[in-house]
């Protein structure tokens, strides 16, 4: 088996500080949590991250692009907003159920930007906005550019996320 590149073992850290970082949230997270998660040492992230800001930023951006282009590629070839509608739905079920650290990220993301800009740092918050401009943009569209929609889907989406983070099932409140 030959050596793992550089950039595969900086996507393997960014895979492991989602998984990190999902459950323990940005200051409940060490960088000796993500470098054992990774099965490296923890100098050895810091050799591929100056530090644990950055390696949370690129879990963000990473768990941000997963989502946006699962529902891309669900809604590519939709005939109608309904079928797009349909399949976007389908497929952030799918991943509520198997990956459910991708957006529980994106969770985090959202709690740690008040966090760091009431300390005067800025960049979390431009990647989260930036990430959920992004999702918007990609459902936007194959909904016919229809706002309420848009914003309704993304509404029960967030419901949802919520209550796989609280524990609970997709379905519960109903």
């Amino acid at each position: 088996m030959g050596r793992t590149s550089a950039l595969e073992r900086h996507e393997h850290v960014i895979r492991a500080a989602i998984a990190e970082f999902a459950i323990k949230g940005y200051r409940g997270t060490t960088t000796a949590a993500i470098a054992r998660r990774a099965g490296i040492t923890q100098p050895y992230l810091f050799r591929l991250f100056p530090d644990k800001k950055t390696v949370f930023v690129g879990a963000l951006v990473r768990s941000t692009e997963d989502t946006r282009l699962a529902f891309e590629k669900a809604a590519d070839g939709a005939e109608d907003p309904e079928r797009a509608l349909r399949a976007m739905a389908d497929t952030h079920a799918h991943l509520m159920s198997t990956r459910p650290e991708v957006l529980m990220m994106q969770m985090q993301g959202y709690a740690a930007v008040a966090a760091a800009e009431a300390l005067g740092d800025d960049l979390i918050g431009e990647v989260v906005r930036a990430g959920w401009m992004s999702i918007w943009e990609t459902v936007h569209r194959p909904l016919g550019a229809d706002a309420d929609k848009t914003a309704s889907f993304l509404a029960c989406g967030m419901l949802g996320n919520t209550l796989t983070a609280l524990g609970l099932p997709p379905g519960a409140g109903r």
